[in-house]
């Protein structure tokens, strides 16, 4: 059984930053387009940036020109580098992937398990 992987979370000042990271389990699947989404306490599910394999990207207006999704397909992984961060951005943060099954020629929809990120001073 697959399922996504995310790491990188963590504490850190406002100015700072951070790369969290979102892979697939094991291989024998692909990474496809991943979009990432982050849940602040007491708010919704907001979207934050997006990426295709090709790696095109959109952003949010909230991440725009602070965070960077980037991809290494040869590693089958994404990340999500987070500069400038502020502490309207603590959340926990979500990768979600569409992931390509190599032995089953099937595509799936999968979600990241979330990883917490907290700016404070």
């Amino acid at each position: 059984q697959v399922h996504l992987v995310e790491s990188g979370g963590g504490l850190v000042q406002p100015g700072g930053s951070l790369t969290l990271t979102c892979a697939a389990s094991r291989s024998g699947f692909s990474v496809n387009i991943v979009t990432w989404y982050r849940q602040a306490p007491g708010n919704p599910r907001e979207l934050i940036a997006h990426i295709s394999r090709s790696s095109n990207t959109n952003y949010a207006d909230s991440v725009k020109g602070r965070f960077a999704a980037s991809r290494d397909n040869a590693k089958n992984t994404v990340y999500l580098q987070m500069n400038s961060l502020k502490p309207e951005d603590t959340a926990v943060y979500y990768c979600n992937a569409d992931l390509w099954s190599l032995s089953e020629a099937t595509l799936r929809n999968y979600w990241g398990q979330g990883t917490q990120v907290t700016v404070s001073s």
